[in-house]
C-alpha cells in the first residue's frame, strides 16, 4: 500500500526551459522509498496492477497517478526500471480518507506467463 500519488501535472516543474520533479514529486519519492526500503529489486520482465483509492469523489484520470508512482517505485527499489513493465492494469477503487494505492508488481516470462 502507498500514499495516493500526485497526478502528473503536479509531479513535474517547468523552471528556466529545464523539466524538474516538483516538491510534491520529491515528497512523494521520499514516502515511497521509505516504504520500499530493504526492497530487492525484480530484475525480469513485469506485471503491474494498480488500484487507486482516491481521497474524495472528484473526478480524476486514473493514468495521470501512473507516472509519478511508477517513478517513484522504481526509484525505491521495486525494479530496475519501469520499461520492464510489459502487463499494466489500473482500476479506480473505492474514496478512502486521504486517499491510497495498492500495487502487486510480478516478474512473468518473455511470454507474459507467471
Amino acid at each position: 500500500m502507498l500514499p495516493y500519488p500526485p497526478s502528473v501535472n503536479h509531479y513535474w516543474r517547468h523552471v528556466g526551459g529545464k523539466t524538474l520533479v516538483s516538491r510534491e514529486g520529491r515528497r512523494y519519492r521520499s514516502k515511497v522509498r521509505s516504504l520500499l526500503a530493504g526492497t530487492r529489486p525484480l530484475t525480469g520482465r513485469l506485471a503491474v496492477e494498480v488500484t487507486l483509492f482516491p481521497p474524495d469523489r472528484r473526478r480524476r484520470d486514473v493514468d495521470n497517478a501512473l507516472k509519478a508512482m511508477l517513478d517513484s517505485v522504481g526509484k525505491g527499489g521495486a525494479y530496475l526500471d519501469d520499461s520492464q513493465i510489459d502487463d499494466l492494469r489500473v482500476v479506480r477503487g473505492e474514496v478512502v480518507e486521504g486517499g491510497s494505492a495498492r500495487i502487486e508488481i510480478r516478474e512473468i516470462g518473455t511470454d507474459g506467463t507467471p
